[in-house]
């Protein structure tokens, strides 16, 4: 194991993000290192580390130190490490640029985090944008927040992979209609409390949300487009420039993110592996129910 020291953590705005260095993510890292990322990733929510040198497999291995690995049911991966995906952004490619999203928030058990390291980038453009769903949800009035505590989401796999698009398409008609049976529409509180924090945060994304359940289809579209909206304000939001062998970890329970497409023809080529979590509630309601 690398000795440890404290990290170096710059943070970057007074919302989210921080930069950290000092260490070699490359090295098998002590408990005392994994455990000041984490608390650094739940102060900052998304953490930046330049100059890593790293295999599928070592980013692999330094994911795995926080929880159990997501293999995503069609999008590819690098071979002989299915839990390192492949997101290569290129002419004629069929990825998720250009649209906020959580990751995998399809799933019974969204992730707790995900890593996005840089393999190539342009060299201009492809840039990313976090956004803190802390920060969304402190800012919207009383009101809203009363209104939108009892409410649950209904998150489908098909919302950001229908038949139609070109990674569906890849893996085959077999696997994809396996991916549908095996992960059908699932419901989470629309405001979800943290499971490390306490804090409470919008969890809403127009990646995977499809309708506010208990809402008439008017009423579910017209909040969701709001809501989207509202996330998007300079100051929820940090801005990222990639340089290549960079690696980005953030905490997926309270942000979401944004990929700038606006690198074409530029190739793009990132590799993404994503750390489970537990299943979304409301502290609040939970307290309710109770009583």
């Amino acid at each position: 194991m690398a000795s440890t020291h404290p990290l170096d953590i710059t943070p970057l705005s007074p919302t989210l993000g921080a930069r950290v260095s000092g260490l070699d993510l490359a090295t098998p890292l002590d408990s005392e290192a994994i455990v000041a990322i984490r608390q650094a990733l739940l102060k900052h929510e998304v953490l930046f580390f330049e100059n890593q040198e790293l295999t599928p497999a070592q980013q692999r291995d330094f994911a795995a130190r926080f929880g159990p690995l997501h293999l995503h049911p069609i999008r590819p991966s690098v071979p002989g490490t299915p839990e390192v995906l492949v997101l290569d952004n290129q002419p004629a490619s069929d990825t998720d640029v250009g649209a906020w999203r959580a990751d995998v928030t399809f799933i019974e058990t969204p992730p707790m985090g995900s890593m996005l390291y840089a393999r190539e980038v342009p060299a201009e453009g492809g840039d990313t944008l976090w956004s803190s769903m802390r920060a969304a949800y402190a800012a919207l009035s009383p009101s809203l927040r009363a209104f939108l505590l009892p409410l649950d989401a209904e998150h489908d796999f098909t919302r950001s992979f229908p038949p139609d698009h070109l990674t569906s398409l890849n893996v085959g008609i077999e696997r994809y209609a396996w991916a549908r049976r095996e992960y059908p529409p699932v419901a989470h509180p629309l405001v979800r409390t943290h499971p490390e924090t306490g804090r409470d945060g919008l969890f809403v994304n127009s990646g995977f949300t499809t309708r506010i359940l208990g809402l008439t289809k008017a009423e579910s579209a017209k909040l969701i487009e709001l809501l989207a909206e509202h996330v998007q304000r300079p100051e929820f939001v940090i801005h990222w420039r990639w340089k290549p062998n960079t690696l980005a970890f953030w905490d997926n329970r309270v942000t979401q993110h944004y990929t700038v497409d606006d690198f074409q023809p530029h190739r793009r080529v990132m590799h993404r592996v994503t750390v489970l979590g537990d299943k979304p509630f409301n502290q609040a309601r939970m307290k309710l129910a109770a009583e």
